[in-house]
């Protein structure tokens, strides 16, 4: 088992003053790490990963339960894309979409249990559900994205 590090660095010097931060995390116990590049194309939905209790539910399904760090990165330098977050079967409305702009990054931790949708705009913090796929649209181009996901 080994621990993954996982770094983020803002450098921005304002006024003559560093204004930037760094930020690190140790996730411990990492048996497992997928890095994949993946190619989008245009105007189609392609699934990046998928998450199960029991990997063996699906086809190149990671556990659900395993996973402890998931990054998905943009590596187009024009063109973003939309990201989805779909929950698994029962949630409601269950998806999440975020865009992704050129070079951006979208991080997340486990799967289990990490979101909740609502349709209107007061937050209920309720029970958070499973994510169940995350999926990439590239609109009319086609895109290039990394996903790295390590595992327990």
């Amino acid at each position: 088992m080994a621990d993954l590090v996982v770094s983020v660095t803002e450098s921005i010097t304002l006024n003559n003053s560093q204004q930037g931060a760094s930020n690190s995390k140790t996730i411990s116990s990492i048996a497992e790490v997928q890095k994949r590049i993946v190619v989008c194309p245009a105007s189609n939905t392609t699934t990046l990963a998928t998450f199960k209790a029991n990997s063996y539910d699906a086809a190149a399904a990671f556990d659900l339960q395993g996973v402890k760090y998931i990054r998905v990165t943009n590596l187009d330098g024009t063109n973003g894309l939309e990201l989805a977050l779909v929950g698994a079967a029962g949630s409601t409305p269950g998806t999440a979409q975020i865009a992704l702009a050129a070079g951006e990054s979208f991080i997340l931790g486990s799967p289990d249990d990490l979101f909740l949708t609502e349709a209107d705009s007061s937050p209920s913090f309720g029970t958070m559900l499973d994510l169940d796929t995350i999926q990439a649209n590239p609109g009319g181009n086609a895109i290039t994205v990394e996903v790295f996901i390590a595992s327990a």
